[in-house]
C-alpha cells in the first residue's frame, strides 16, 4: 500500500462478473492514481495478457483477458490491498 493517506481495510469478498467475461473487484482502499497504478501493475505483469482498469473514485479495478478470480484477489492482495465484491 502506498503511504499518500491512511487506507482502511476493506471486506474481503467476491467479484461480480459482466457479461463481457471481465472480472471487477472493489478495492476500498485504493485511494490514489498512485495506489490504481500498483494494483495494474501488479496484475498485468503477473498475468500477461490481462488488461487492467483502476479507478480510485469508484474503487472498483476491472480485469479484462484470463484472469483466475482467486489468482487476482491473491496479487491485489500481495500488492497490499483488500479486494472485496463489486455490487
Amino acid at each position: 500500500m502506498c503511504g499518500c493517506s491512511t487506507h482502511n481495510t476493506g471486506n474481503a469478498g467476491q467479484t461480480a462478473i459482466p457479461q463481457d467475461g471481465s472480472l471487477i473487484l472493489r478495492v476500498e482502499d485504493m485511494t490514489c492514481g498512485h495506489c490504481a497504478g500498483t494494483i495494474k501493475k501488479a496484475v498485468e505483469s503477473t498475468l500477461p495478457g490481462t488488461q487492467v482498469d483502476a479507478d480510485p473514485a469508484s474503487k472498483l479495478v476491472t480485469i479484462r483477458g484470463q484472469a483466475d478470480l482467486s489468482a487476482v484477489k491473491a496479487i491485489v492482495t500481495e500488492a497490499g490491498y483488500t479486494p472485496s465484491e463489486a455490487a
